[in-house]
Order: C-alpha cells, then structure tokens, then sequence
C-alpha cells in the first residue's frame, strides 16, 4: 500500500510500487484530467505537482511518490478559476485541448517561483509539447 497526499486528501494506492503515478492517478483515482503522451518524459502533458514542484507523472514511481503532495489539474481549482486557467483562455492559448494540463501545471509552478518571469525563463520552465503550437499565446497567458 502506497500512501500520498492528492489534491488534498489522503489517497492509499493498493498497486505495485513500481507503477508510474500517472496510471495510479488515471486509472486507480479517476483523475483523467492529467494525459498520458508519450510515456517518456519528453512530452509533459502528465505534468503534476510533486510537493509543489511540476514533474512529469509518467517518470515518477508510486514508491518515489509515497508522503508526497501530489496536485493534479483537477486539485488546482475545481471550478477552473485559477489565475492560469482563466489567462490561458484570455489569451486563446489553448486550441485542442490535449496538452493544456500539463502545460497549466507547469506554468502554476513557475509562477509560484517566480510571480513575474521573463519570456526567456518562461519557455525553459514550460518544456510541454504542443502539437497545435501555441506557444507564443503560450507566453503571453503566462506574462498576464
């Protein structure tokens, strides 16, 4: 049994340890709301927070997340009001919607950081692919 916090609430995991967290978040916790891409690492839509830092779900383990605080996109608001949410659809950064989590989460942490980055730290913090290529709207959601 592997025991963590998510989005708050203490969550129990009766699951091999060496599982990935992004499995354990999709299929044992319902939490659908964080992707699986590509499985390794290179895309970032699995992007959660680890202890307040964006990791990518996919290359964590149920065993290296254990009494950790995990945020996935479902824990960050509810209702869809978090500062990022609101300026990524300001600023039409989002089109298919696929990569959106990821990128949401990765930007909530940099921004936890640092409440007023350049562009240039911007597009090092959010490595997050998107295939519809958003980034320069990307940027602009952030610097709002």
């Amino acid at each position: 049994m592997t025991a963590m916090t998510v989005n708050d609430r203490p969550v129990n995991f009766d699951l091999d340890p060496a599982t990935p967290l992004l499995w354990a978040l999709r299929e044992a916790a319902n939490l659908t709301g964080t992707k699986y891409g590509c499985g390794e690492g290179d895309c970032g839509a699995c992007m959660v927070l680890v202890d307040g830092e964006a990791l990518r779900s996919c290359l964590i383990t149920l065993a290296e997340a254990e009494g950790r605080f995990i945020t996935t996109i479902e824990g960050l608001a509810r209702d869809r009001s978090h500062p990022v949410q609101q300026a990524m659809v300001a600023e039409q950064a989002i089109q298919c919607g696929f990569c959106t989590p990821g990128i949401v989460m990765a930007a909530a942490a940099l921004l936890r950081r640092n409440a007023n980055p350049g562009e240039d730290e911007i597009r090092q913090a959010i490595p997050n692919l998107c295939r519809c290529g958003v980034y320069p709207r990307l940027v602009a959601a952030v610097q709002r």
